[in-house]
């Protein structure tokens, strides 16, 4: 057996680095004359920094501002959009019940009743019948229409909404009430039956602003049209034009018209913290600019003590690498011990292995192999890691391996020694698992029966081909287990080279597992003549990661 102590190059290397560490603490001083320029010096590029982060955070907060009130203007204008088939679905009922009754007034009052009136969605409602060259409403239901009072304005508005049968829109009306006029009848042609409905506007325009609304951040602005015209004006909660400052508009469709919406902010949209952001980033900016520069100033005046402290800690660090030496060579001696001393010389095969510890760790591992001579030409291999590191890993380890040796000297079949050995761990409470590979060698037949409890499969080399076992799995040993495990029989040809190993070698962080196996075979088709070579080219190339013990056992055919 062979034991590679991968980290003593390290060792030597971070003692180099620590003493250039003790030297550049020791030597890399300020000069004292210089010390109140480098605190002003901080103290100034602080102030510079504070500047630029306030200027970058104000222009970013317009931004958002900008962007956020386009988002709600949007919002708003759905709301309005929405607003069309709340008039349109009741108009249009209406207009069909006229044309199937004939118009009778009874029935048409009747249905608009729970529309019409003060609080509700119109404030009247009247049926028009076309056709009949006399435009004057038959049926009214609430208020006289403010059209009717207007012949002329009254007969260009049918003429142009008989063409469509869209929602039609008039307005503004009226002097003292100023209305909002809808037009829509069923037939979309010149006779039949036309339901014209008006809803009261906001005196002078104004609406007042509910301090809980959905959108009681905003101050808004709503015309009839696509233009900012006084007379357009529907109504709005801004106290005084024109506009002024941050504003978006968007334009709604509303029947056979539009509804240009425009919006200003009553405050900030982002809140009150990106307001003043960047005041505060200048506030605090000037206070750590001083502390900076007061902590230079102190730090540069200590100079003196910090040297001193760098030489005492140099020699503490020194203390620590002789204790880390010594407890790495503790761990490695320990790890030695509960490894086989020597492997077996067995007529017909060549037998080698290789354990490689972790390079940065001083505890012991939990990584084992073990090569049984059950009779005169039969050997059983066997390699397992358990989980862990450190002493209570080796006893687990110790526990276990022994174990497995003791039931392969009554049977050294490769299931029935993980099914004894499973039943041995789970007869008692424990906090631990291990996974085993067994695989029992008949040298002349050339026959190799495998059984795996949660391990890697063995890779077999024959010339620049190489394939790993295809085996049936089985669960870690310390895992629930309720069947046995599966064994699996092969016939390796002449002068192969079969090769167990614990994950170490296949590991990588970042990497699946079939990446490692994939690396370990084509690094196994370009095999060494000799299997000492083989297992050297195997440390050499894929245990060099050196996060996680290794091991690795091997075995030839001689003939």
């Amino acid at each position: 057996m062979t034991a590679i102590a991968s980290t003593s190059g390290r060792f030597v290397g971070g003692k180099a680095a620590g003493e250039e560490a003790g030297a550049s603490i020791s030597t890399g001083v300020i000069p004292r004359a210089r010390a109140p320029w480098l605190a002003a010096a901080v103290l100034v590029s602080v102030l510079v920094v504070t500047l630029a982060l306030a200027w970058t955070s104000r222009s970013l907060y317009e931004h958002n501002e900008s962007r956020l009130l386009d988002l709600r203007v949007r919002e708003l204008g759905l709301v309005l959009a929405g607003a069309v088939p709340a008039i349109q679905t009741p108009l249009a009922s209406a207009a069909a019940l006229a044309d199937a009754t004939n118009g009778d007034p009874q029935k048409f009052r009747a249905f608009m009743a729970p529309y019409v009136g003060p609080g509700r969605q119109f404030t009247s409602v009247s049926l028009w019948p076309l056709g009949t060259g006399r435009l004057a409403p038959t049926v009214v239901a609430g208020s006289p229409p403010v059209l009717a009072s207007r012949p002329r304005e009254a007969r260009a508005f049918f003429a142009k909404a008989q063409r469509t049968r869209v929602l039609s829109v008039a307005g503004p009306l009226g002097a003292e009430t100023r209305v909002l006029g809808y037009e829509l009848n069923a037939s979309g042609g010149g006779s039949g039956f036309s339901v014209y409905a008006e809803s009261g506007l906001p005196r002078d325009r104004r609406s007042r602003r509910a301090g809980t609304a959905a959108f009681s951040d905003l101050n808004y602005a709503i015309y009839l049209g696509r233009s900012r015209r006084p007379s357009a004006l529907l109504a709005t909660n801004i106290p005084r034009f024109p506009i002024h400052g941050r504003q978006a508009s968007n334009v709604v469709p509303f029947g056979n018209s539009a509804l240009l919406l425009v919006v200003t902010p009553n405050r900030s949209l982002s809140g009150t913290a990106f307001d003043r952001l960047p005041w505060i980033i200048v506030g605090v900016g000037v206070l750590l600019a001083f502390a900076a520069a007061a902590m230079t100033d102190r730090l540069a005046r200590r100079r003196n003590q910090a040297e001193q402290l760098a030489d005492s800690l140099n020699a503490i660090a020194a203390e620590n690498r002789e204790l880390y030496t010594e407890q790495r060579s503790i761990a490695q001696s320990l790890q030695h011990a509960l490894l086989p001393e020597a492997l077996p010389g067995i007529p017909g095969l060549d037998v080698s292995a290789r354990y490689v510890p972790a390079a940065s760790g001083i505890e012991v591992g939990g990584d084992w192999y073990d090569v049984v001579v059950a009779d005169d030409r039969r050997v059983l291999l066997v390699i397992g890691d358990v989980s862990g590191h450190g002493l209570e890993a080796a006893v687990t380890m110790a526990s276990v391996r022994h174990a497995a040796l003791a039931y392969a000297a009554q049977d050294c079949r490769p299931a029935s020694v993980l099914n004894n050995l499973a039943a041995f761990v789970n007869r008692s409470a424990h906090d631990y698992f291990a996974t085993v590979l067994c695989v029992l060698i008949d040298i002349d037949s050339y026959l190799v029966t495998v059984a795996t409890a949660g391990h890697p499969p063995p890779l077999v080399i024959d010339h620049d081909q190489s394939w790993f076992v295809d085996l049936a799995p089985g669960p870690p040993i310390g895992a629930p287990h309720y069947s046995p495990y599966p064994e699996t029989t092969i016939t390796a040809p002449s002068r192969a080279t079969l090769v167990a190993f614990t994950d170490g070698l296949i590991e990588r962080r970042g990497e699946t597992l079939g990446i490692g196996l994939t690396r370990l075979r084509d690094t196994a088709a370009t095999q060494a003549r000799s299997l000492e070579g083989l297992m050297e080219r195997f440390v050499r190339e894929l245990a060099f990661d050196g996060r996680d013990d290794t091991a690795i056992l091997g075995v030839r055919w001689q003939s």
